[in-house]
């Protein structure tokens, strides 16, 4: 009995909830993609920078 209220509780939450479209979730998922490749490259940046001063130091 606890598990069928449960369930209906969960499925009245659920119809609350405000589902992103179709367009929204390519458009977001596009963002995200950005972002990850702009990290990617500052860390790659960084990287390459802080390897050649210790380079440098370590001559």
């Amino acid at each position: 009995m606890a598990v069928k209220k449960f369930l209906d509780e969960v499925v009245a939450e659920m119809k609350k909830v405000s589902w992103s479209t179709r367009r929204e979730l390519f458009t977001y998922t596009g963002v995200v993609g950005i972002a990850v490749v702009v990290v990617c490259v500052l860390i790659w940046i960084c990287d390459t920078i802080f390897a050649r001063v210790f380079n440098i130091i370590l001559r």
